[in-house]
């Protein structure tokens, strides 16, 4: 597969157009970015580490029945995928209550959930990605209903799938953002990252955080917890 032109770069990744139409090259960066590029900084090694564990995840989730992007691993880095059109939703689920959800609505962290959360947010820098309910996303026209509800169905069998895969290596799974991608027939597929970048991954032990809130909240010890989370995860150092 050969290696054209870059077509985009974003906070975390970079995409290549290749020789062919349908595939692009995903290439990940250790730049991290947190409160919507306004802190920056390098968390050493974790592009690495979020394209093989990204790609880890697809392929089991394919396995369950998700379909994914995912085509190819070409590298520690890189990635070949299928070319999409990403649907502009970001869904977010939650398990247990953190972050914005803690602060929005004045509870404390660290409260399991009856059942898991799941909210939309519009995928729009320039907004700084608002939330909104699936009225708003139709008014929006940013995907049908039936798109919708499909969506929401991946999106809960990615967080059973996932909060049983964590439980397993002793961790939390507290909550985590996804992005869906339509290929050129309409197809709905995941697309984006599953990583310590987009999932909240507490210790189930010590609720030591595995995640990238250890860069937001300036904790320090972000790469040792992305190593360890992809060592749990995949047995490798």
């Amino acid at each position: 597969m050969e290696k054209r032109e870059q077509l985009y770069e974003g906070k975390a990744k970079k995409v290549f157009a290749t020789d062919d139409p349908e595939k692009v090259i995903v290439s990940y960066k250790d730049d991290a970015t947190a409160f919507n590029g306004l802190k920056k900084g390098t968390i050493v090694g974790k592009g690495a580490i979020n394209n093989r564990m990204t790609n880890y995840l697809m392929g089991r989730l394919e396995e369950k029945g998700v379909p994914t992007h995912f085509v190819e691993e070409l590298s520690d880095r890189e990635t070949l995928v299928k070319k999409v059109s990403i649907v502009p939703l970001e869904v977010i689920v939650r398990n247990i209550s953190a972050g914005s959800f803690a602060k929005r609505y004045g509870v404390e962290e660290g409260i399991v959930f009856a059942q898991p959360t799941i909210e939309f947010s519009y995928k729009c820098d320039e907004l700084n990605d608002p939330l909104l309910n699936e009225y708003h996303a139709l008014a929006l026209k940013l995907a049908t209903r039936e798109e919708i509800a499909l969506i929401k169905k991946y999106a809960f069998d990615v967080n059973d799938f996932l909060k049983g895969a964590m439980k397993e290596i002793g961790i939390d799974l507290v909550d985590f953002k996804l992005e869906f991608g339509k290929l050129p027939d309409g197809t709905i597929v995941l697309a984006d990252e599953i990583s310590p970048d987009t999932c909240r991954l507490w210790d189930e032990r010590t609720h030591d955080k595995l995640d990238k809130d250890r860069f937001r909240r300036d904790l320090g010890g972000a790469e040792e917890a992305y190593e360890e989370v992809m060592r749990r995860l995949m047995g490798e150092e």
